[in-house]
């Protein structure tokens, strides 16, 4: 029986599975998403590409998702996405190349989520995108970007939100200059403190690099260019370049440096230029700044800058600069960069004075030797316009559901409590049925057609998935209605085992029972399995269970398939509207229900197998039984449609779905048989 029931298993499995995979894009497969102007470039760094303009020149970069932030999604593999991105940031467009979401794969199909995947076009990185929509006027003004959600897949949208930012991020703090990094500095204009040269010096806010004639000529050593300074090897121990470096963008440092006269260009300079970082540079040796070729309001020729290894634009501000009493220089010139292009001042940044060598009189030979200065100023002349900090996922995802919850919560507070406290009374109401039955049409109206809250056998692989992969489990986080279902559910093995869930939490489980009604009003024929037999088939869904196990570890491509022996998502979360073997599938079940009472539930559901392991943890036997119970009487075994009670009359509560239909006869006087029988003053 064991060998049939194991082949049995494995038939409902392949039943279920087709076959699914995830492989890395080869380049050819990759170059199929870059569209014109562009073209795919060289594989710099694991899935990054340049992506190239129609010049040949870097336009960005083009790289999947799946290893650059592997955020499991529901069956417990990432969402691969394929993204292409600017050098500033902006997504010229984003593709899916694979995912497991089973709400998409053989649920609501693909569509919605490559509709949703599209929004992300022509958006920059640095925008607050969220998903969801505006709250009244919440819109106006705003901030935040809003995306469109797919109904019914809040939480696959979610991860897959998560895994498109975090993965460009990632590329753009390192490949882009100002992308993904802390919000830019700016001056702060408000801040006053008196300072002198000699402070600036002695704090670092003014840097210096001294280089010597004999430090020039090492440089040129064992070159052409070696002789060509008689100067320096006049001189050598005279200054060469004594470069001073002083950010005046803050207002307190630029008094203490310049002439009242250079102050009002400066501040007109802000005026006029407010995302522009003014930078004073002073040469006191012979070597000067720039060339006589110099233009004003140009690049400086043998000025660089650089941070963070990307260069820094510098152009001269063209401002007149004179000089307080006391601060050292023959050269001086006020060099501009814009800060919107990534420059930040609190941060080191470096700046390189170039010398340069001719050797020969007619087309002489240009050498050249760069000398840096490393530089940054204190953070406390910065004032920083940090961006509101990103709501957490998982309060995204509460706030959407805030009512629901509140609902939800409110009709567990009153029915858990009900349960324990007064399971008698409400076994022995004279309206229990009624009452049963508008607590189940509210769970498959409200828990599951509404509020998507249909558990799965999808979230424990994940789970076991994620722990085996050492992956995070946060994706729970994104759909909050199912998580306190959860925590409900496991709280209450602890009181009853399995039964709570199954027999008052489960929509399909609900659809079922009513099924039962309706063949029972059709006066269908009700099929009691004999015991013998029942025995067998309660172990199938242990062997289904084991065998999703088994796919988590030998082929999880195969799981979000093999997951189909679940008919949830065609009865809750797609109203039936599925392919035609899906739909025939979940129908047969279902009317199936109508003359085996819950068949799925009780010799199929994977879901129920966990659901009965954990009912282990139970701690109590919450069902009053007599010595009577099961010798001589049997009634409550006869009565039970489970066939959850033993013929010695004990409970097996690995199988009760706490209908509390034992309960009502145990305490009624006119149908328990002890009691009947007390009451004539009989005993059995």
């Amino acid at each position: 029986m064991l060998a049939q029931l194991m082949i049995c298993a494995g038939a409902i499995l392949l039943f279920a599975v087709s076959l699914a995979g995830a492989l890395e894009l080869e380049r050819e497969e990759a170059a199929r998403y870059i569209q014109p102007p562009y073209q795919l470039g060289d594989l710099i760094e694991g899935d990054v590409y340049e992506l190239i303009n129609l010049d040949g020149r870097v336009a960005g970069y083009a790289f999947e998702t799946q290893h650059l932030a592997p955020l499991p999604g529901f069956s417990g593999a990432p969402i691969n996405l394929f993204v292409i991105l600017t050098l500033e940031g902006r997504l010229i467009d984003v593709d899916i190349v694979s995912h497991n979401e089973p709400i998409f794969v053989s649920g609501l199909g693909e569509a919605p989520f490559q509709d949703f995947i599209a929004q992300y076009k022509g958006y920059s990185i640095t925008d607050s995108l969220v998903i969801g929509v505006p709250y009244g006027d919440g819109g106006s003004g705003s901030s935040l970007v809003y995306l469109d959600g797919v109904t019914k897949a809040t939480a696959s949208v979610r991860i897959a939100h998560e895994t498109l930012l975090a993965a460009a991020l990632k590329v753009a703090r390192e490949k882009m200059q100002g992308i993904g990094g802390s919000a830019a500095a700016e001056p702060n204009l408000d801040y006053t403190e008196d300072l002198t040269w000699e402070q600036l010096v002695e704090e670092g806010i003014a840097g210096r690099r001294v280089v010597t004639n004999r430090e020039v000529d090492e440089a040129f050593a064992d070159t052409i260019w070696a002789d060509d300074d008689p100067l320096a090897k006049d001189e050598p121990d005279a200054v060469y370049l004594d470069l001073w470096v002083v950010d005046l963008g803050p207002p307190a440092i630029a008094e203490a440096i310049l002439e009242p006269d250079s102050l009002r260009q400066l501040q007109n300079f802000r005026e006029l230029s407010p995302e522009d970082e003014p930078l004073l540079v002073i040469d006191a040796g012979r070597h000067g700044l720039v060339t006589e070729e110099f233009v004003r309001n140009t690049s400086p020729d043998l000025i660089t800058a650089s941070q963070n290894g990307l260069p820094i634009s510098l152009r001269d501000a063209d401002l007149d600069v004179e000089l307080r009493d006391g601060v050292p220089g023959e050269f001086a010139m006020i060099l501009r960069t814009d800060r919107r292009l990534g420059f930040d001042p609190t941060s080191e940044w470096s700046l390189s004075v170039r010398a340069v060598r001719e050797h020969g009189s007619f087309r002489p030979e240009i050498g050249t030797v760069d000398f840096s200065i490393p530089h940054k100023t204190d953070g406390r002349f910065f004032i920083r316009d940090e961006p509101p900090a990103p709501v957490p996922v998982w309060r995204q995802a509460m706030d959407a559901r805030s009512a629901d919850l509140i609902v939800l919560a409110g009709g567990l507070v009153m029915l858990v409590p009900l349960l324990f406290l007064g399971q008698s009374k409400l076994a022995g109401f004279r309206y229990y049925t009624v009452f049963r039955l508008t607590v189940l049409a509210g769970v498959i109206g409200f828990v599951g057609w509404w509020g998507q809250g249909q558990l799965s056998i999808a979230t424990v692989l994940g789970v076991v998935r994620g722990v085996f992969e050492g992956q995070s489990l946060a994706f729970l986080l994104y759909d909050p209605f199912s998580l306190l279902i959860w925590a409900v559910v496991i709280l209450t093995f602890i009181l009853w085992g399995r039964g709570f869930f199954c027999g008052w939490l489960c929509p399909f489980g609900a659809m079922q029972e009513f099924m039962h009604h309706a063949g029972r009003l059709l006066r269908l024929p009700q099929i009691r399995v004999p015991d013998r037999i029942d025995r067998w088939l309660v172990k199938l869904k242990y062997l289904i269970l084991a065998g999703m196990v088994a796919l988590i570890f030998t082929a999880p491509s195969y799981l979000d398939a093999a997951i189909e022996v679940e008919p949830f998502k065609t009865a809750i979360t797609t109203f039936f509207v599925r392919e035609w073997y899906y739909v025939l599938y979940c129908v047969g079940l279902l009317a199936l229900s109508m003359m085996v009472f819950k068949g799925f539930c009780r010799y199929i559901c994977p879901l129920g197998a966990v659901m009965a392991i954990g009912g282990f943890l139970r701690l109590r036997n919450w069902i009053p039984r007599r010595a009577a119970c099961g010798s001589p009487c049997q009634l409550c075994r006869v009565k039970c449609n489970y066939n959850a009670i033993k013929p010695t009359g004990g409970i097996r509560y690995d199988e009760c779905f706490q209908c509390l239909d034992c309960v009502t006869i145990h305490d009624d006087d006119d149908r328990c048989v002890p009691l009947i029988l007390a009451k004539r003053g009989r005993q059995l």
